[in-house]
């Protein structure tokens, strides 16, 4: 046996011997962090995994088999007009009101499809951090001078984390496009608004299937969430006709698909998760089975879960060991992190940034977390700088990441988040 090539094995099995040898169960706070981390990782998985994750891995399914390469290169290729690519990347969380593990599907479509790696990272930020409804929550609840901060913090966050990241990596990204395959003038299968409207079809799934329900119970937010799911049945109904018309899927297996989810909103209509997942299933089944562009498409797709949901579910265990729920306590005690906060100094704004990007956040609740922390004494540096680095990291996601874009570039780009944040928490508690 040749123990050069085996040692960092018996290092690993032997440190894992150690470790479950001196596993602290019993231990109140171990025990609870364990209960934590399941209570979190069920939360998760119903209230994320089907109504944002599976809608967002078909949307990254179809960019990878439906969108033309050339088109991708065009406007957010590393050779694109930079006022451009970062203008589109910088503004794309205006339309997608996801958290950070819901994006991370959609940057894996655009960055294997060719994108910069610039416009891309500026994606990857923007996508959960500028989000409409969280930004006016925001400034309701924590002040209009907070609100204000923090969408023109996200926008300029976004464009100079893309530039940043092309700058320092430009030499490896101009080896890729080298390397890269020829990009050929691939024939137009069906007009560009069609293709629009297919997108539209399920953006608008994703972004209404998700809109939370606004504090206010007056006003239009309060409107259209009163009438959310049927908005979302009208653009999957949309989608079907799309299928039927464009895609030339048969007419019955459409129906078949959608056959259980009327009688599931119908019978249980207080639990339209069922309906909703029964409806993912239907559309799964029917291009599976395809063995054209729709069988292409769900390949893709299901390429995007295997490759991701694994590791995000992980990263959401792992987060509830560490941190637990909201209002509830992992192995790290809340008292360290409230304590540590206070004030404006540098120390309070990069813990409150660092905390920020391995902590989990669901869209919109890290308002009301950072309210009781703010209550509690956290500084108005320290809680914009977990504001610009929260929604737009969490451990889980981070983890994902890596298997995308490698270990280097993943450590640069949370590195460049953190410290952004972290300066202008400064500047922002220095001022107010």
């Amino acid at each position: 046996m040749n123990w050069k090539n085996e040692w960092k094995t018996l290092l690993f099995v032997l440190a894992a011997f150690i470790g479950l040898y001196h596993l602290p169960v019993g231990v109140p706070r171990f025990d609870n962090a364990i209960m934590e981390a399941l209570h979190l990782v069920k939360w998760y998985a119903r209230e994320h995994v089907v109504l944002c994750l599976i809608p967002a891995f078909f949307i990254a399914g179809a960019i990878g088999v439906f969108v033309r390469q050339e088109s991708v290169m065009k406007y957010l290729g590393a050779g694109a007009k930079k006022a451009l690519a970062y203008g589109v990347a910088s503004v794309s969380g205006t339309i997608l009101a996801v958290c950070s593990c819901t994006v991370l599907p959609l940057f894996a479509g655009i960055y294997r499809m060719g994108a910069g790696l610039g416009p891309a990272s500026a994606f990857l930020y923007s996508g959960p951090a500028i989000n409409v409804l969280a930004i006016i929550l925001t400034a309701r609840i924590l002040g209009m001078e907070m609100g204000i901060a923090r969408a023109a913090g996200a926008v300029f966050f976004s464009v100079v984390i893309g530039l940043l990241m092309h700058l320092i990596f430009r030499k490896e990204e101009a080896n890729r496009r080298v390397n890269a395959p020829a990009v050929t003038q691939s024939k137009e299968t069906r007009p560009l608004w069609k293709t629009a409207l297919y997108f539209a079809s399920m953006v608008g799934i994703l972004v209404f299937a998700n809109w939370g329900k606004p504090l206010n119970p007056d006003g239009i937010w309060h409107a259209v969430y009163s009438v959310k799911w049927l908005i979302t049945s009208l653009f999957a109904a949309g989608l079907g006709l799309i299928l039927i018309l464009w895609f030339h899927l048969a007419w019955w297996k459409v129906t078949a698909a959608a056959a259980p989810v009327a009688v599931l909103a119908l019978v249980l209509p207080d639990n339209p998760v069922l309906a909703f997942g029964a409806g993912a299933i239907g559309l799964g089944a029917i291009t599976a089975m395809d063995k054209g562009e729709s069988g292409d498409w769900f390949t893709a797709s299901w390429g995007f879960l295997k490759q991701i949901l694994p590791l995000l579910l992980g990263g959401v265990l792992a987060a509830g060991i560490l941190l637990g729920r909201v209002g509830q306590e992992g192995v790290i005690p809340s008292r360290w992190i409230s304590s540590a906060v206070g004030g404006n100094s540098l120390l309070a704004n990069f813990f409150a940034s660092i905390s920020g990007a391995f902590m989990y956040f669901a869209t919109l609740t890290e308002v009301p977390i950072l309210q009781g922390l703010m209550a509690n004494g956290m500084g108005k540096g320290p809680a914009l700088a977990l504001l610009l680095a929260g929604p737009a990291l969490s451990l889980p996601s981070m983890l994902v990441i890596r298997s995308i874009m490698g270990t280097k570039k993943t450590v640069v780009f949370i590195a460049l988040v953190v410290v952004m944040a972290t300066i202008t928490g400064l500047i922002y508690g220095s001022i107010f």
